[in-house]
């Protein structure tokens, strides 16, 4: 192999490893200095750590195929369980017991959260934390493959996020690093964790409050996409607080005596009210929304207890802290205006993201080196077909690679939603993985968005996910210099003005009993469609989906 060949394969294997930042480009050549330059330009053998990891990435993406299979099991099996946030019993159940079976050691119930679980093996440092997240957005049932409304059950609730997909991708991932760690002898320790509630934005904060990252050295985040990515820096959309307000009158009756009541729900109203008119004078960044909880009981009682459950979001903390303060000011305005009182809770929280620069360059070199999946004519008519449902542009699955992101001024960012991983990220070193395992321009929080999550769409996105994340956990492992220049960024450029500073306290427990009573309602119907990868290859299989199926074909679902 020529030397100018080699370079070339050591580039598409090792990402970063070999190629120089833009900070470290060599300067451009003086005018008649050309030949003294392209020499002086010619790259430095790899050196025999380079040749390594090169070897060792390789290996782990082969290792990646071989367990394709596993991969696409644990997709449609977590699919096929569509459990709400705080939930995600069968979820949890079975993926920790994947896991387990791989050799790893379970700790369950973190922070007092019954879903919550941390699978661990190795020992040393660096300590590599892997997470994703694992509910599902309520009324999002939809059959896999199909590409138009068409639930598995009615009002229930489903994978239209695609949060099925990124705890199978890290145990992918991990199972092939570990196996290069045994043989090779390295030390390191990688933990896995559970994104519980995301949706709600309810656990990450409370596992940065108790502990679980106060020895991480890396964090690795991952989320589905529709395209292959990550970024660094501050980010488009915002962090926030989710905030219950419950308020308590006095009934009565509605029409013998209701000047003898204190209408709960009056005090609702006239907060959201107030809220509406004060959301015209807030920033364009903002984004807030509410729904009621508790509207009273029946009409010819006035309302005791009512309650209304904000989303204050915002793009900096001091932002999110003066909004959550204008929301308490209302409330207690609606109070006196009604004769009632309140109470509040918190019941999730987001810091706004920023994201570590090294460590977003070296993932985004692996990105490249591993490339988008190989869409089929299948997976393509899916796509357009699901677009043109939709009334979006018909452009299919996505064929490029972005550019790498980076930092977004707050003057130009727009707002947008929000993960609580922004909470991890202000705590260590921390990236996010977006991987191809989606249609692109869908609504999000839709069943429109869980269509692509069980066929060859996801299982090969995650699959092509998995190898860039197993080559960057590999990176970090071998490449300590990494590991310092992540803390110097995040050290010298994410902390140096602002610091983390916790939305919750000691005094504030998760909100473990949100969506019980819809689980509850549900759950017996939803165990019909459960997954069985004893008896078939694939959910399609065991649903009796023609894949793909569009518009003018019927998908039959076997009972």
């Amino acid at each position: 192999m020529s030397a100018r060949a080699l370079i070339a394969f050591l580039v598409l294997i090792l990402g970063s490893s070999v190629t120089p930042s833009a900070q470290q480009a060599p300067a451009a050549a003086p005018a008649g200095n050309v030949a003294k330059a392209t020499k002086a330009a010619k790259p430095a053998p790899p050196t025999k750590e380079q040749l390594r990891l090169a070897a060792l990435k390789k290996e782990a993406s082969a290792d990646i195929d071989g367990l394709a299979t596993l991969t696409q099991q644990m997709v449609d099996t977590v699919f096929s369980f569509g459990e709400l946030g705080f939930q995600e019993i069968e979820s949890s159940k079975y993926l920790t017991g994947i896991l387990e079976q791989h050799g790893f050691k379970i700790t369950r119930g973190i922070s007092g959260i019954p879903t919550a679980w941390v699978a661990e093996w190795g020992s040393g440092k660096p300590v590599i934390s892997l997470g994703s997240d694992i509910d599902g957005i309520p009324q999002g049932s939809q059959k896999p493959g199909v590409a138009y409304r068409d639930p598995l059950v009615e009002g229930a609730p489903g994978h239209g996020e695609g949060h099925n997909s990124g705890i199978p991708l890290n145990i992918t991932a991990a199972i092939a690093v570990k196996k290069l760690m045994e043989r090779e002898k390295l030390s390191g320790t990688i933990r896995l964790w559970p994104g519980v509630a995301e949706e709600l934005v309810g656990a990450k904060a409370w596992y940065v409050r108790d502990g679980l990252f106060k020895d991480v050295d890396i964090s690795l985040f991952t989320h589905v996409g529709n395209n292959f990515g990550t970024s660094w820096g501050q980010r488009q959309g915002t962090g926030l607080v989710s905030i219950e307000y419950n308020f308590t009158g006095q009934t009565a009756h509605s029409a013998g005596a209701p000047w003898r009541g204190k209408s709960a729900l009056d005090a609702v109203e006239l907060m959201n009210i107030g809220w509406n008119y004060r959301r015209e004078h807030l920033r364009l960044q903002h984004r807030s929304h509410y729904v009621i909880t508790n509207g009273g009981d029946q009409p010819n009682v006035v309302p005791r207890y009512a309650g209304v459950w904000y989303y204050f979001r915002e793009t900096e903390y001091a932002r999110i802290k003066e909004l959550w303060d204008i929301g308490n000011q209302i409330a207690d305005g609606a109070a006196k205006m009604t004769g009632t009182t309140y109470t509040s809770r918190i019941v999730g929280t987001g810091w706004p993201q920023h994201m570590n620069k090294p460590l977003a360059e070296t993932m985004d070199a692996n990105i490249r080196a591993v490339g988008l999946p190989t869409w089929t004519d299948e997976d393509q008519t899916l796509a357009k077909a699901l677009q043109k449902e939709l009334g979006v542009k018909q452009a299919g699955l996505s064929k490029e690679i972005p550019p790498l992101e980076g930092n977004v001024k707050d003057e130009d960012n727009r707002g947008g939603g929000s993960d609580d991983i922004g909470d991890v990220s202000w705590n260590v070193p921390t990236i996010t993985l977006r991987y191809p395992a989606n249609i692109p321009d869908l609504p999000g929080h839709n069943w429109a968005n869980a269509i692509a999550m069980a066929t060859p769409i996801a299982h090969k996105g995650t699959t092509v996910g998995a190898k860039a994340m197993a080559a960057t956990v590999l990176e970090v492992l071998l490449t300590p210099a990494l590991v310092e220049q992540a803390w110097t960024y995040f050290r010298d450029v994410q902390t140096k003005d602002q610091k983390y500073v916790p939305f919750i306290t000691d005094k504030d427990p998760p909100a473990i009993t949100t969506n019980a009573a819809v689980m509850a309602k549900f759950r017996d119907e939803m165990k019909k469609y459960y997954f069985d990868s004893t008896k078939y290859k694939t959910y399609l299989e065991q649903l009796g989906i023609t894949y793909p199926t569009v518009r003018g074909e019927k998908s039959e679902t076997k009972e």
